[in-house]
């Protein structure tokens, strides 16, 4: 009986105070929803807030290169869950996910580190963002068709523990990488992409992480 009233007051919350459920053990959110507390990046032109969600890009110009939103705060061993929704008409369509990453200083608009990346033939990929600059690995084509949502909302998780990577698109893994270079660090900011060179806007919402 406690657990169905535990249930139905869940159900109460969520319709009356827009109250999200926590997804898992020990998981704090990454993003009120209303603002940009613990993250730091260009939030005057590229980044901004709509209906509840990070919004990166635009629709009617062309992104002029690749922007990043970053947490605050440096992350090792974690398990990161979020909702994407890419759009985009023209040029190139592409965002991502950076984790154990720095900003770069030359060009500064870059980072350095993994990228769980998205976009056409790319989705759900691991990619090595301006160090060793090629993909990791990553999933068929035929696994994407089925699995993603073209232009709608998905759910997306990065597990990196010990240097182990594993990646998750709507439920379904389509990466499991150990990294075997010992000079890669394992540590670092998380970051939100908007790649340069097209006419693309994404969005980001219910961003949990679980640091392990």
């Amino acid at each position: 009986m406690l657990k169905i009233s535990l249930l139905f007051l869940s159900a109460v919350l969520l319709s009356f105070t827009g109250y999200v459920a926590v997804p898992f053990k020990k998981a704090v959110s990454l993003f009120d929803g209303k603002t940009f507390n613990g993250w730091e990046g260009d939030t005057i032109k590229t980044w901004k807030i709509e209906d509840g969600a990070i919004a990166g890009g635009s629709l009617d110009e062309t992104v002029p290169h690749n922007n990043f939103l970053c947490t605050r705060k440096v992350y090792s061993n974690f398990i990161l869950k979020a909702k994407f929704k890419l759009t985009g008409h023209e040029g190139f369509i592409n965002t991502g996910v950076q984790f154990h990453s720095v900003r770069s200083q030359n060009p500064n608009y870059e980072m350095i580190g993994y990228q769980a990346d998205l976009g056409d033939k790319y989705w759900a990929s691991l990619y090595d963002e301006s160090r060793r600059n090629k993909t990791l690995t990553g999933p068929d084509s035929v696994t994407v068709t089925k699995i993603l949502k073209p232009g709608q909302w998905n759910d997306y998780e990065v597990q990196s523990e010990g240097g182990r990577i594993r990646i998750y698109l709507n439920g379904t893994q389509t990466v499991d990488y150990t990294e075997t270079d010992k000079s890669i660090p394992q540590k670092g900011v998380i970051g939100l992409q908007i790649h340069g060179g097209g006419k693309a806007k994404v969005f980001y919402k219910d961003l949990w992480i679980e640091e392990l």
